[in-house]
């Protein structure tokens, strides 16, 4: 998400010690969602993999980052220990009981476990049994528009190259990307900067290029939320639920990324 009251970004450069704990952090999310997967099929309630995650996560000394967090209302912390955002929720949506998974669905599911005082940031979007051409096609063009992404990363680059390449990716086939919403640094806090905006324009002939230039040891999210029609979205009167305003599907996948000194590392693989 956009966070307004964020300073003028004071940069962290991870060393050989955080990153040891990042990874080992980014490990875990990427075990999770393998974990969550084969429970992901028709008639399982979005409650239910809450419940499955907070247990696997427990059991392996860590806590869930988003469970009891406050963004930037005070007043309304998050209720669950992952996001479950199935078909136009494009992100954030709160597990229930209500929210049972029925054949042709895709949801959304998004962890960030803390293990030693350390986040892993990661979400995939899965299919839910058979699923339309339209959803498998918005899903697969998201996770190439995330690996299109993860190409750009590299020391000097920029930002924006990030942005336009997510852009073009979607734009070819048809899709929107969501404005609203960005990836973030990250590490022993859940949310800092930079902000890693889905959109943007890359460095220009002009030699002054386009957004913050990328340093070895800086750790961010990049977590692109795809629209199978336009981008704008709506704000559910729970404080949290973002929905496309138009009411079509919207597909995301994440990882957490470091720049190293010849290009960039997931963190969030095995």
């Amino acid at each position: 998400m956009l966070f307004p009251d964020l300073r003028p970004p004071t940069i962290a450069l991870r060393g050989k010690e955080e990153l040891r704990k990042l990874r080992a952090a980014g490990r875990l999310a990427h075990e999770l969602l393998d974990y969550l997967g084969p429970l992901v099929k028709p008639g399982v309630t979005t409650e239910e993999l809450d419940r499955l995650a907070d247990a696997w996560t427990t059991a392996r000394g860590a806590v869930s980052a988003p469970y009891g967090y406050q963004g930037s209302n005070p007043n309304l912390p998050f209720p669950k220990h992952i996001c479950t955002s199935p078909n136009e929720v494009v992100c954030h949506g709160i597990p229930s009981r209500r929210v049972v998974l029925r054949e042709g669905d895709i949801i959304n599911l998004d962890v960030t476990p803390i293990l030693d005082g350390w986040h892993g940031d990661a979400s995939r979007t899965y299919l839910v049994g058979r699923v339309s051409d339209a959803a498998r096609r918005l899903v697969e063009t998201t996770q190439q528009c995330l690996d299109a992404a993860i190409r750009e990363v590299k020391p000097g680059g920029r930002l924006g190259d990030i942005g336009e390449a997510i852009e073009e990716v979607a734009a070819k086939a048809g899709y929107s990307v969501v404005r609203d919403f960005v990836g973030h640094g990250i590490g022993d806090r859940f949310h800092a900067p930079p902000q890693v905006k889905h959109y943007g324009k890359r460095s220009g002939g002009d030699g002054r290029g386009r957004g913050l230039r990328l340093q070895p040891g800086m750790v961010f999210t990049i977590e692109p939320m795809i629209n199978e029609g336009e981008w704008p979205v709506q704000m559910l009167d729970d404080g949290w639920t973002a929905v496309t305003a138009d009411g079509k599907l919207s597909a995301q996948f994440e990882h957490t990324v470091v720049v190293t000194e010849s290009g960039v590392e997931i963190l969030t693989l095995p």
